[in-house]
Protein backbone atom coordinates (compact mmCIF):
# COMPACT_ATOMS: atom_id res chain seq x y z
CA UNK A 1 0.00 0.00 0.00
CA UNK A 2 1.00 3.52 -0.98
CA UNK A 3 -0.04 5.76 2.15
CA UNK A 4 0.18 9.08 0.83
CA UNK A 5 -1.10 10.86 3.99
CA UNK A 6 2.20 9.34 6.23
CA UNK A 7 4.60 10.29 3.35
CA UNK A 8 2.79 14.14 3.67
CA UNK A 9 2.45 13.61 7.52
CA UNK A 10 -1.05 15.02 7.08
CA UNK A 11 -4.27 13.44 7.11
CA UNK A 12 -6.13 15.24 4.34
CA UNK A 13 -8.31 17.08 5.99
CA UNK A 14 -9.51 20.36 7.61
CA UNK A 15 -8.65 18.70 10.72
CA UNK A 16 -5.60 16.57 9.08
CA UNK A 17 -2.20 18.57 10.52
CA UNK A 18 -0.96 15.65 12.96
CA UNK A 19 0.59 17.05 16.21
CA UNK A 20 3.95 15.95 16.34
CA UNK A 21 4.81 15.76 12.59
CA UNK A 22 5.27 19.11 10.58
CA UNK A 23 4.91 18.73 6.98
CA UNK A 24 7.69 17.91 4.70
CA UNK A 25 8.41 20.14 2.06
CA UNK A 26 6.94 19.72 -1.25
CA UNK A 27 10.59 18.22 -2.35
CA UNK A 28 11.45 16.01 0.26
CA UNK A 29 8.24 14.86 0.10
CA UNK A 30 8.58 14.19 -3.64
CA UNK A 31 11.82 12.37 -2.98
CA UNK A 32 9.60 10.08 -0.08
CA UNK A 33 7.10 8.96 -2.73
CA UNK A 34 9.67 8.55 -5.27
CA UNK A 35 11.60 5.87 -2.90
CA UNK A 36 8.13 4.50 -2.03
CA UNK A 37 7.08 3.81 -5.83
CA UNK A 38 10.27 2.17 -6.28
CA UNK A 39 9.75 -0.58 -3.85
CA UNK A 40 6.95 -1.39 -5.26
CA UNK A 41 6.41 -4.34 -7.16
CA UNK A 42 5.55 -3.52 -11.02
CA UNK A 43 3.67 -6.68 -11.05
CA UNK A 44 1.81 -6.37 -8.30
CA UNK A 45 -1.11 -3.96 -7.83
CA UNK A 46 -0.39 -0.77 -5.19
CA UNK A 47 -3.62 0.33 -2.90
CA UNK A 48 -3.68 3.84 -2.08
CA UNK A 49 -6.48 5.90 -0.69
CA UNK A 50 -8.15 8.28 -2.98
CA UNK A 51 -6.42 11.41 -2.22
CA UNK A 52 -7.51 15.36 -3.42
CA UNK A 53 -4.22 16.72 -5.18
CA UNK A 54 -3.21 18.53 -2.02
CA UNK A 55 -2.44 16.86 1.49
CA UNK A 56 -2.40 19.75 3.57
CA UNK A 57 0.15 21.43 1.87
CA UNK A 58 1.87 19.31 -0.48
CA UNK A 59 0.54 18.33 -4.05
CA UNK A 60 0.69 15.27 -5.36
CA UNK A 61 2.57 15.10 -8.94
CA UNK A 62 -0.20 15.40 -11.50
CA UNK A 63 0.68 12.08 -13.00
CA UNK A 64 0.30 10.42 -9.89
CA UNK A 65 -2.70 11.56 -9.30
CA UNK A 66 -4.00 10.99 -13.15
CA UNK A 67 -2.73 7.37 -12.83
CA UNK A 68 -5.08 6.89 -9.22
CA UNK A 69 -8.23 8.60 -10.61
CA UNK A 70 -8.03 6.36 -13.83
CA UNK A 71 -7.32 3.04 -11.78
CA UNK A 72 -10.35 0.70 -10.60
CA UNK A 73 -11.59 1.77 -7.40
CA UNK A 74 -12.43 -0.13 -4.14
CA UNK A 75 -15.20 0.73 -2.01
CA UNK A 76 -14.45 0.56 2.23
CA UNK A 77 -17.41 0.45 3.81
CA UNK A 78 -18.11 0.65 7.55
CA UNK A 79 -21.05 1.36 9.98
CA UNK A 80 -20.71 5.14 11.43
CA UNK A 81 -20.51 3.66 14.66
CA UNK A 82 -16.98 1.91 13.76
CA UNK A 83 -16.06 5.26 11.59
CA UNK A 84 -16.76 6.97 14.92
CA UNK A 85 -14.35 4.48 16.97
CA UNK A 86 -11.84 4.30 14.19
CA UNK A 87 -12.23 8.36 14.08
CA UNK A 88 -11.65 9.31 17.82
CA UNK A 89 -8.56 7.09 18.20
CA UNK A 90 -7.06 8.80 15.08
CA UNK A 91 -7.89 12.03 16.07
CA UNK A 92 -7.39 11.72 20.46
CA UNK A 93 -5.54 15.17 19.85
CA UNK A 94 -8.34 17.17 19.28
CA UNK A 95 -9.74 15.72 22.64
CA UNK A 96 -7.16 17.17 24.90
CA UNK A 97 -6.80 20.87 22.56
CA UNK A 98 -10.07 22.00 22.19
CA UNK A 99 -8.97 25.41 21.20
CA UNK A 100 -7.09 23.34 18.67
CA UNK A 101 -10.40 21.70 17.35
CA UNK A 102 -12.10 25.00 17.51
CA UNK A 103 -9.72 27.08 15.49
CA UNK A 104 -9.71 24.80 12.67
CA UNK A 105 -13.47 24.14 12.46
CA UNK A 106 -13.41 28.12 11.95
CA UNK A 107 -11.91 27.39 8.96
CA UNK A 108 -15.17 25.41 7.47
CA UNK A 109 -17.93 28.08 8.79
CA UNK A 110 -18.19 29.31 4.97
CA UNK A 111 -18.93 25.94 4.39
CA UNK A 112 -21.35 25.46 7.05
CA UNK A 113 -22.18 28.62 8.98
CA UNK A 114 -21.77 30.34 11.81
CA UNK A 115 -24.50 28.30 13.91
CA UNK A 116 -23.66 24.92 12.67
CA UNK A 117 -20.57 25.52 13.84
CA UNK A 118 -21.13 27.02 17.09
CA UNK A 119 -23.48 23.44 17.19
CA UNK A 120 -20.31 20.95 16.65
CA UNK A 121 -18.25 23.39 19.19
CA UNK A 122 -21.10 22.76 21.59
CA UNK A 123 -20.78 19.47 21.70
CA UNK A 124 -16.93 19.29 22.25
CA UNK A 125 -17.60 21.65 24.80
CA UNK A 126 -19.66 19.06 26.65
CA UNK A 127 -17.62 16.05 25.70
CA UNK A 128 -19.90 14.59 23.29
CA UNK A 129 -17.06 13.23 21.50
CA UNK A 130 -19.02 10.73 19.40
CA UNK A 131 -22.02 12.75 18.85
CA UNK A 132 -19.59 15.46 17.42
CA UNK A 133 -17.67 13.04 14.97
CA UNK A 134 -21.09 11.61 14.13
CA UNK A 135 -22.33 14.53 13.08
CA UNK A 136 -18.94 16.03 11.55
CA UNK A 137 -19.31 12.80 8.99
CA UNK A 138 -22.72 13.14 8.02
CA UNK A 139 -23.13 16.91 7.97
CA UNK A 140 -19.27 17.54 5.98
CA UNK A 141 -16.90 14.73 5.31
CA UNK A 142 -19.61 12.22 3.87
CA UNK A 143 -20.97 14.44 1.64
CA UNK A 144 -17.75 16.44 0.58
CA UNK A 145 -16.22 13.23 -0.36
CA UNK A 146 -18.65 12.08 -2.27
CA UNK A 147 -18.73 14.96 -4.26
CA UNK A 148 -15.42 14.53 -5.03
CA UNK A 149 -14.51 10.96 -5.17
CA UNK A 150 -17.56 10.56 -8.17
CA UNK A 151 -16.31 13.62 -9.85
CA UNK A 152 -12.25 12.50 -9.93
CA UNK A 153 -12.48 8.79 -10.01
CA UNK A 154 -14.13 7.88 -13.16
CA UNK A 155 -14.22 4.05 -11.92
CA UNK A 156 -15.76 4.07 -8.92
CA UNK A 157 -19.22 3.92 -9.54
CA UNK A 158 -18.13 0.31 -10.83
CA UNK A 159 -16.57 -0.08 -7.51
CA UNK A 160 -16.33 -3.68 -5.27
CA UNK A 161 -17.57 -2.55 -1.99
CA UNK A 162 -15.86 -4.59 1.22
CA UNK A 163 -17.42 -3.70 4.40
CA UNK A 164 -15.46 -3.51 8.06
CA UNK A 165 -16.98 -4.89 10.55
CA UNK A 166 -15.42 -3.40 13.36
CA UNK A 167 -12.55 -0.57 14.54
CA UNK A 168 -10.46 -3.61 15.51
CA UNK A 169 -7.11 -5.18 13.45
CA UNK A 170 -8.68 -8.17 12.71
CA UNK A 171 -11.66 -6.53 10.61
CA UNK A 172 -8.57 -4.81 8.75
CA UNK A 173 -6.95 -7.72 8.40
CA UNK A 174 -9.67 -10.24 7.32
CA UNK A 175 -10.29 -7.12 4.21
CA UNK A 176 -6.83 -7.34 3.72
CA UNK A 177 -6.30 -10.89 3.54
CA UNK A 178 -9.05 -10.85 0.96
CA UNK A 179 -7.61 -8.39 -1.61
CA UNK A 180 -4.16 -10.03 -1.39
CA UNK A 181 -5.90 -13.84 -2.38
CA UNK A 182 -7.68 -11.55 -5.24
CA UNK A 183 -4.62 -10.39 -6.49
CA UNK A 184 -2.24 -12.99 -5.60
CA UNK A 185 -0.57 -11.51 -3.11
CA UNK A 186 1.12 -14.27 -0.38
CA UNK A 187 -0.14 -12.51 2.73
CA UNK A 188 2.62 -13.27 4.97
CA UNK A 189 4.76 -10.72 2.26
CA UNK A 190 2.15 -8.13 3.01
Amino acid sequence: MLDLEELAAHRGSVLGNLPDRPQPSQKWFESQLLAALSAFDPRQPVFVEGESKKIGQVQVPEALIARMRASPCLRLEAPLEVRVTLLLDEYRHFLQDRGLLEAQLDCLTALHGREEIAAWKALAAQGAWRDFVARLLMQHYDPAYKRSSLKNFTLLPEAEVLHVSSADEAAFAKVAGLLNEKNGVCPHLV
